[in-house]
């Protein structure tokens, strides 16, 4: 059985009694955003020396008790290990030990939540970009908290672009939530909407029949509006309700006024040549865009760069 320092031994017994108030700010409190799940680190009683290591980013110690031949993938109550300890916190240093010593990087929670989840909730480019490199799935499963949902709602561009980058589907559509590019538009996040489509995202799909353009004429956001115009947002589309995105929007707002004046204005011929040509390349194949036989700015032109 391994053998754990006497000091931390110490420290663990008297902080699974009691934790007195200023170790909180060491660790992240419960938050439960969009999801309806545990999404903090459980039982304060049942955490091993590794999850107060790894949590804390005590990176020597966790490599201390390694060696002493700590199960990297001991679990809490709520099935919490020390790989989503440490991803929560952001510390990737402590994460790659881990990964390095076998831990499972597609180990979930009794709520589903995933080391990847996770990283992408605390904004960890670092972290996802290491647990997707070592074999951590981009896509959840059904009735998983969904990494890219979560990451675009907080607008962490960097984790948005390294689950695209390794496939992950970006209109992954949950009933109750929509599509990413729905809760980047939701949540005003301009850069993740352009990570979305540059990726390929549908500008169409949204919520039921509630489109980005919709999400985003309703919260008065003129920037994301004119990069959905731009890769070829319909302004005719009705919702549920049978409003058009235009009617979606605050009376006297400046978003109903872009769109007003955009309805009255047609598509240049280059902007629908372009949306054509990207069409017919496919999505999937976007990013082979740069290696076209074509001069370097109807390259960049298809790329919106």
């Amino acid at each position: 059985m391994s053998q754990v320092p006497a000091s931390e031994k110490h420290e663990t017994e008297k902080t699974s009694r009691k934790r007195p108030l200023e170790y909180t700010e060491d660790f992240p409190s419960k938050k439960t955003p969009r999801w309806a799940v545990l999404t903090s680190q459980g039982s304060w009683a049942d955490r091993s020396p590794l999850h107060e290591a790894a949590g804390r980013g005590r990176l020597l110690t966790v490599r201390n008790l390694i060696a002493q031949g700590c199960n990297v993938d001991v679990r809490t109550i709520d099935h919490v290990t020390p790989l989503h300890e440490a991803c929560l916190g952001n510390h990737v240093a402590c994460a790659r030990a881990l990964i390095d010593a076998g831990a499972n990087v597609n180990a979930t929670t009794i709520d589903g939540v995933t080391p990847l989840f996770n990283a992408c909730m605390a904004g960890s480019g670092a972290c996802t970009e290491v647990l997707l490199e070592n074999g951590a799935r981009p896509q959840a499963e059904a009735s998983q908290p969904s990494p890219i949902h979560e990451a675009t709602s907080k607008g962490e561009f960097a984790c948005v672009e390294a689950l695209i980058k390794w496939g992950t589907d970006v209109d992954y559509d949950i009933p109750h939530l929509g599509t990413p590019l729905f809760i980047a538009c939701i949540s005003k996040q301009l850069i993740c909407t352009r990570k979305l489509l540059d990726g390929g995202a549908n500008v169409q799909k949204g919520k039921f029949l509630e489109t980005p353009l919709h999400a985003a004429a309703e919260k008065n956001c003129t920037d994301i509006i004119k990069v959905l115009l731009d890769y070829g947002a319909n302004v005719n589309a009705k919702n549920q309700e049978l409003k058009r995105p235009v009617e979606s929007a605050p009376p006297s707002s400046l978003a109903e006024g872009f769109l007003l004046v955009h309805e009255a204005m047609p598509r240049s011929l280059s902007q629908l040549c372009r949306l054509r040509i990207r069409a017919c390349i496919g999505r999937d194949r976007l990013h082979l865009i740069p290696q076209l036989q074509l001069p370097t700015p109807l390259k960049n032109f298809l790329r919106y760069r």
